[in-house]
């Protein structure tokens, strides 16, 4: 044996050795091991010295290619493994069957991801998936997206769906068809999350299982018996925001999440790793983390193999062979996986001779730890018993499975939509289900049920009930309204802040504060802040309602002495992700949805730098409005002018054209303190109280707030109304005749300042008279207009509000804001006055405000420059006004 090749030096070397002798020893003894018996056998013995004690910070990342749990420690299963087998058989079949069906309408479906998972859905639901008819909780189930046809297909079994229902799988537009993919909106009443958009599953997952423990620590809801189950697949682990959280899950010890990866080795078009392992990967990531983890690999059919491994060969061999490899065993013949595998070394050749080809091909073609019942229940035992991580369990599939050699581990079979005559009698005969041979001479295959009373049925029935009722299940709750908080909070804002400036992202922030100390309704607020709390003002809040941490404070701040110090508390009211954008929305969601999951509704806000909210995070937003999410998204330090110095990446001058795609969002760009006091308080009614006939509850609200401090005038009568809807005059112009040319300013944000301005010069400088009008939402106007349009086509006399509120208001119209032009321009077809828009198009950049509009052009006196063409081309002033103006302003 040669001796081991040593590296000139190590880390370690920088460290004093307090016992060189005992070290010498150690190396002594693992040099005469790999000489002795080779390297593999001083690595087993290291691995089992690190693991004895299993002590933090010892264990390997990695460890062998083999279940967690051997089969001498499975616990003893305690269903009836006949009757689950018999109710899966009919799951894949109707699964396959619905896909297949609507296959003729080109609707496609996926087949091969349930196919593969059917026993970890099953397992989970027969024994460990909590209902919501106990405490209303139940356990959190995020459904991987494209097992959805085997999540129907069992709900038709147990009478939740019938046959009408299948037929109509992603057809929607009658109504009564089931989504593509687990979809709360399109079907409320059992699906509680979308997790299709892969990666936001497992990241909301776990911010899902902290926010069951934050209202626990809170004391606003019992969570202890609540657990959250995610179902991902191996090839979405490599988004990002699959394991973005994991070090929070670790840090924080959520043993109320689990995640099952279901490992077929397999992503959309072919092998996960091709020349790794995927599995291991995931191993030391998870553990890395902080996580348990939970490999069920191997079948039973794999246990003769170990027992014949007395050196250690096929192990070895297992952690060798690349995944892309393993994938190609599983479909070729007995012949060459006795060449390819065993024929690798002496030990596994001489194993393969004592080996029958059918064990073999059981083996390499089938027996995976998430197809049997047995060993996917031991995995869900142990996570659910581990106290003090999360688990996660990774569990080894094939893709394709039951559905026939054309799919099984086949590159192609996410692509595959149907399966042929020859395929489904197959598969009937594979699962021995009492389909005759002349129900499959029809032209569409059958559904399969063994009927309403049948064995099957009653024993999935009783199973749900002894686990507290159907799953997956969304509720909703009557006590889900809230009472109106009192009216002292908003007048505060109404009366304006006199003479001193405040921006009008305090104001939100003061108006949040008063908000929060509401007696009825105060405790369900939840402030969320990645990070930056003290940009935005936020820092009073640290001391009086306490940022949440499971630990409490185990220091003393350094800023202990101070009013406003850092504190931190198990029953804190604000969370304060740190730096993590896509972790401060999934807790908004969480919060946002808490009505339904829990019943217990909260008021989320969640505040943050203006350009890093819908541009970063807009697909989470969209989950939000899947979700049916409630609450208030704010952009703070709005707009493409306003942040001096902050430059490109900073400068938001889009994200409410952004915002405006999204049809759950009602996005206001408020320009006064008084404005924000009325919507937030309209909005805590649509949502959370009484709405009004044909308003939609399921909503949540985009406000852009900003952080230039102005006065903050008191409210005018009687402009609630037009606050709500978008658009009304804030200032008429004084002294305008018939002969005055006349024109009117609309402004969003802190817009209404330089209209303002622009109205007095207009009229100082050219004898123009201008209105102001303040356009709180430019989305709102046009959502409005838009429902006029179809109204019309039904025959009903509709005008949209923005054409009546400005009707008759002479002159042509300019709208002007802190946005790109297109924002504005939602609402030009119903403006009948002749339209100008101007904006901030192009790319932001660092200045001074002043010097940032005037390059933007959306400064006073851009404003007034662009009135004045626009008067010019209505021959109401001469054509050499708009020049003159231009150089009395050096534009």
């Amino acid at each position: 044996m040669p001796e081991p090749v040593r590296l000139p030096y190590s880390q370690l070397d920088q460290l004093p050795d307090r016992d060189p002798e005992e070290t010498a020893e150690w190396r002594a003894s693992l040099d005469a091991v790999t000489r002795a018996a080779g390297p593999h056998r001083a690595t087993y013995l290291m691995r089992r010295a690190l693991e004895h004690n299993g002590a933090p910070g010892l264990a390997p990342l990695e460890t062998d290619y083999v279940n967690t749990i051997p089969t001498s420690a499975e616990p003893a299963f305690p269903g009836d493994p006949a009757m689950e087998a018999r109710i899966t058989a009919w799951n894949r079949w109707n699964a396959a069957a619905m896909v297949t069906r609507g296959s003729r309408f080109g609707v496609g479906g996926h087949i091969a991801t349930f196919a593969s998972a059917a026993w970890l859905y099953e397992t989970g639901f027969n024994h460990f998936f909590r209902g919501k008819e106990g405490d209303g909780s139940g356990d959190q189930l995020y459904i991987q997206g494209h097992a959805s046809p085997g999540i129907y297909a069992r709900a038709f079994l147990d009478g939740r769906l019938t046959e009408d229902h299948l037929d109509h799988f992603r057809q929607e537009s009658g109504g009564k068809g089931l989504p593509s993919y687990p979809h709360p909106r399109r079907l409320p009443w059992l699906w509680e999350f979308p997790t299709v958009s892969m990666g936001l599953g497992p990241l909301s997952a776990i911010y899902q299982a902290r926010f069951n423990r934050y209202l626990q620590g809170r004391g606003i809801k019992d969570t202890a018996n609540s657990h959250v189950w995610a179902f991902l697949g191996d090839g979405e682990m490599d988004e990002p925001e699959s394991t973005a959280a994991l070090a929070l899950a670790g840090r924080e010890g959520l043993d109320n999440l689990t995640f099952v990866i279901n490992c077929n080795l397999q992503r959309l078009d072919g092998p996960v790793r091709a020349n790794f392992k995927i599995v291991q990967e995931l191993e030391s990531q998870f553990r890395a983390a902080g996580w348990n983890v939970v490999k069920s690999l191997w079948g039973s059919a794999w246990d003769e193999l170990f027992q014949l491994d007395t050196t250690g060969a096929l192990v070895r061999r297992l952690r060798q062979v690349p995944d892309a490899q393993f994938q190609t065993y599983a479909t070729r013949d007995v012949a060459y996986v006795r060449e390819h595998f065993f024929g690798a070394e002496p030990a596994l050749a001489e194993m393969a001779k004592v080996l029958t080809d059918a064990k073999i091909a059981e083996c390499f073609h089938t027996s995976r730890g998430g197809h049997e019942a047995r060993k996917v229940y031991a995995a869900y035992k142990a996570a659910v018993g581990f106290k003090g991580a999360p688990t996660v369990i990774l569990a080894q599939t094939v893709k394709g499975y039951t559905l026939g050699p054309g799919f099984e581990s086949k590159n192609a079979n996410h692509q595959m939509k149907k399966l042929s005559g020859k395929e489904f009698r197959a598969m009937r005969d594979l699962l021995d289900l009492p389909i005759p041979d002349s129900r499959l001479d029809e032209d569409l295959v059958p559904y399969g049920h063994p009927g309403a009373d049948s064995p099957e049925v009653r024993y999935l029935q009783e199973r749900r009930a002894a686990l507290g009722g159907p799953a997956p299940a969304r509720r909703l709750h009557a006590s889900a309204a809230l009472p109106q908080p009192e009216e002292r909070a908003f007048k505060a804002l109404h009366k304006g802040s006199g003479k001193q400036e405040m921006a009008t992202t305090m104001a939100f922030v003061r108006l949040a504060k008063d908000l929060m100390r509401d007696k009825e309704t105060g405790r369900r607020w939840v402030p969320i802040v990645p990070d930056e709390a003290r940009t935005f003002g936020m820092e009073s809040l640290f001391p009086s309602a306490g940022i949440y941490s499971p630990k409490g404070q185990t220091y003393e701040p350094v800023d202990r002495d101070q009013l406003m110090y850092y504190k931190e508390a198990t029953d804190g009211q604000i969370l304060n992700e740190g730096i993590t954008e896509a972790g401060a929305m999934a807790d908004f969601i969480a919060a946002a949805t808490s009505y339904a999951t829990h019943g217990e509704p909260m008021i989320p806000f969640y505040i943050f730098y203006s350009m890093f909210g819908w541009q970063r995070t807009a697909d989470q937003m969209w989950q939000l409005a899947d979700q049916l999410g409630k609450g208030f998204i704010v952009g703070a330090t709005a707009g493409r002018t306003t942040l001096t110095g902050e430059g490109l990446q900073h400068a938001d001058g889009h994200s409410h054209l952004i915002a405006s795609t999204n049809p759950a969002s009602l996005n206001y760009d408020p320009a006064f303190a008084y404005e924000i006091a009325v919507i937030v308080k309209d909005g805590l009614r649509r949502m959370y109280g009484e709405t009004a006939p044909g308003e939609d509850s399921n909503v949540f609200y985009y406000l852009t707030v900003y952080n230039e401090p102005k006065v903050q005038p008191a409210m005018p009568e009687g402009v609630e109304e037009g606050i709500l809807k978008g658009l009304y005059r804030f200032k008429e112009a004084a002294g305008a005749t018939s002969e005055t040319p006349r024109t009117q300013l609309l402004a969003s944000g802190t817009a209404i300042h330089w209209a303002l301005e622009a109205q007095e010069l207009l009229a100082a400088d050219w004898g123009v008279a201008a209105d102001v009008w303040s356009a709180t939402s430019w989305g709102e106007l046009r959502r409005d207009a838009l429902a006029c349009d179809a109204a019309r086509l039904d025959g009903e006399d509709r005008i949209p509000y923005v054409t009546r509120a400005l009707a008759g208001a002479p002159g042509p119209v300019v709208a002007v804001s802190d946005w790109m032009r297109a924002v504005p321009d939602q609402i030009a077809p119903w403006v009948e006055q002749d339209w100008v828009s101007i904006g901030t198009d192009g790319f932001g950049l660092s200045d001074t405000r002043e010097a940032a509009r005037r390059h933007f052009g959306v400064d006073a006196q851009s404003v007034v420059v662009q009135t004045l063409a626009a008067l010019a081309r209505r021959g109401e002033v001469k054509p050499e006004t708009v020049k003159e103006a231009r150089q009395r302003y050096g534009l």
